[in-house]
């Protein structure tokens, strides 16, 4: 099978579960969740099985402390999915506040330069997204996982797809690095 065909595929299947996740959010977000959860876990016991080959005591008890932090997380999102769900949630929001912040104070200390304005509605975008979100934070904290990952997904995929047809037009380009 020729890559660009590769691409195209992966970029269909990107979109069609980009689809999938924004038809039905609550399910989109709990499924983050669960994986976040699992991912967690298998992090928090590794992290003990290292804190536990450690040779000094005061690194061995730190790395056992925080692999027990990130294993009782995981098994806390585990059991409690939908309540995990609103803490990935709450989490993301206040990231996404956060980035907004300190965008308009790198737009304020670029003022007088030509990116000063992109860099300000950028900013202000991201705060109004995040008050948006936390003006109805009951009713959309389970939903705006999958809102994001749906989103995501599609961009993912069209870009994948736009990739595709770039690289049918100019196979040469995969020539330059050894693969067809």
């Amino acid at each position: 099978m020729k890559t660009w065909l590769k691409w195209l595929l992966v970029g269909a299947v990107s979109v069609a579960f980009g689809i999938l996740a924004l038809s039905n959010t609550v399910i989109a977000s709990v499924s983050v969740t669960i994986l976040t959860a699992i991912l967690l876990s298998v992090a928090g016991v590794f992290q003990i099985i290292a804190g536990l080959t450690e040779s000094g005591m005061g690194n061995k008890i730190w790395n056992v402390i925080l692999g027990a932090m990130l294993l009782f997380l995981g098994v806390s999102f585990w059991t409690n999915p939908l309540e995990g769900t609103i803490s990935l949630a709450l989490l993301v929001t206040i990231f996404i506040a956060a980035g907004g912040v300190l965008r308009m104070v790198l737009a304020w200390q670029m003022r007088k330069s030509q990116y000063f304005w992109a860099m300000l509605v950028s900013g202000a975008a991201s705060i109004l997204l995040a008050a948006l979100i936390f003006a109805d934070f009951a009713a959309l904290s389970v939903q705006v996982l999958g809102i994001f990952l749906g989103i995501e997904l599609l961009f993912s995929g069209f870009s994948l797809i736009v990739l595709a047809f770039f690289l049918r037009r100019h196979p040469e380009l995969l020539e330059r690095f050894g693969k067809r």
